[in-house]
């Protein structure tokens, strides 16, 4: 049965690459002519097949935007971004999509220890803080077992310091590791799409109106009640939308 579902996944991919790959190329082909709604639909039927890359999404954000569609643009923009977090021209083009937006939200400034420690947190991926632990693991043992078995006092004492040092560093990237999991498990951003959102006090119509938001603006989803996302913004404020308002960022 295995054997079956490995070769029907490898016909699968003999079709579908070279496919995707075609439709890759017509769809800059058409975005250089300038038909960007027709280059969107061939960069979507790409993504239908689940197929995820950087300039994938890069070539569709970029087409959004010279159709002034606001919230797709930077949509795919931020994903874009998921898979290269430090691409200058898509950080440069999104702050172009970003001049669109009509809301102005100040963002709360981080400072001190928090600031730091969200800094260094930030880093590195939860994976690469877990391999960083592991590593430590690893040369405290080394160091211990030079430790137990050198002759040498100035070995021993040297061996004794470093696995000292390793047990802490040990402890400290297993801290970053755990935060860094908390960090990405409790982000969730999403895009406004709604042309403009009443946000609600409560998850429902009848509930007072805090605020209103246009399409483009990112925002953090807290909780979910029934067809309401409860969301919150950079400045610290908190409200209620209804689902169909907003998309989320989902992470591959």
């Amino acid at each position: 049965m295995k054997n079956i579902i490995y070769i029907l996944a490898f016909l699968f991919s003999t079709v579908v690459f070279p496919q995707n790959e075609m439709l890759f190329e017509q769809a800059n082909t058409l975005y250089n002519q300038g038909k960007y709604a027709e280059a969107i639909d061939k960069y979507t039927a790409i993504l239908d097949t689940g197929n995820h890359s950087t300039e994938l999404y890069f070539n569709l954000a970029n087409a959004h935007y010279k159709l002034n569609n606001i919230a797709p643009s930077i949509y795919f923009y931020e994903k874009a971004l998921q898979l290269s977090p430090n691409d200058k021209e898509i950080k440069s083009n999104m702050a172009f999509a970003k001049n669109m937006t009509i809301d102005a939200i100040d963002v709360i400034p981080e400072t001190g220890l928090s600031k730091l420690i969200k800094n260094i947190t930030n880093m590195m991926s939860f994976d690469a803080w877990a391999k960083t632990a592991v590593a430590f693991v690893l040369c405290f043992v080394i160091l211990f077992l030079i430790y137990y078995f050198a002759y040498s006092t100035i070995n021993k004492r040297l061996a004794f310091i470093g696995s000292l040092i390793s047990l802490l560093l040990l402890c400290v990237s297993l801290g970053l590791a755990f935060r860094k999991f908390s960090i990405d498990k409790q982000n969730k951003p999403a895009i406004v799409f709604a042309q403009e959102s009443k946000v609600k006090s409560e998850p429902n119509y009848r509930s007072e109106e805090s605020f209103r938001l246009h399409e483009g603006t990112k925002v953090q989803v807290l909780d979910t009640v029934n067809s309401w996302k409860k969301i919150k913004l950079t400045d610290g404020k908190t409200g209620w939308v209804n689902s169909d308002d907003i998309k989320l960022l989902y992470n591959f």
